[in-house]
């Protein structure tokens, strides 16, 4: 009996969380943990949100160029529903999915699979960024990938917004955002503040 509910125990998944902020190169570390497990000849499904169209439609694809096919989902749950005999699960672009990708992760997990999720710990605001907080905190592994601040080189991990509006979601790249340490950011925001 106990043999059996280890082995049991050993063929569940876990859930690994790649975050940090635009340009720190999140997707590019999920692609290449993605074709190392294919390379590994096992079973892997690539999903992003449907409302991802800034490089491709359909694929996932890195801020240099570095591509590999996905399915476009609308919502969470249809994760669960196209991951059929699978061992890797990626996930890409996780913010902007709404909580419910919270379960389909640890459902998946439960299942034996390896769940890898990609996205933006926070928004332009500095502010923990939808179900990104709660997937690190029940991830087996967390990687924070960190950019170069636009402005003094050091470390970063905010991504200011540097054209008006205020709408949480808001699709670009170096034209509407720009990596910013803190020290860099918090100084941005006083200036706009002022």
């Amino acid at each position: 009996m106990l043999l059996e509910k280890n082995r049991q125990i050993s063929r569940l998944g876990w859930i690994e969380v790649i975050c940090g902020s635009m340009f720190s190169g999140k997707t590019e570390e999920l692609i290449r943990r993605l074709k190392r497990a294919r390379i590994a000849r096992q079973r892997v499904e690539i999903f992003k949100p449907k409302v991802d169209t800034r490089y491709d439609t359909a694929n996932v694809v890195s801020h240099d160029e570095t591509i590999i096919l996905s399915t476009p989902v609308e919502s969470a749950s249809s994760i669960l529903l196209l991951s059929h005999d699978v061992e890797v699960v990626g996930i890409d672009e996780a913010q902007f999915f709404d909580n419910e990708l919270i379960p389909v992760c640890n459902n998946l997990a439960n299942q034996g699979i390896r769940v890898i999720v990609a996205g933006l710990d926070l928004d332009y605001l500095g502010a923990p960024f939808g179900p990104m907080p709660a997937l690190m905190a029940i991830a087996e592994y967390v990687t924070k990938v960190h950019a170069v601040c636009i402005h003094c080189g050091d470390l970063a991990h905010y991504s200011h917004r540097i054209v008006p509006g205020d709408a949480l979601v808001r699709l670009g790249e170096t034209d509407v955002y720009e990596p910013l340490c803190r020290k860099c950011f918090m100084e941005v925001k006083k200036n706009h503040a002022d």
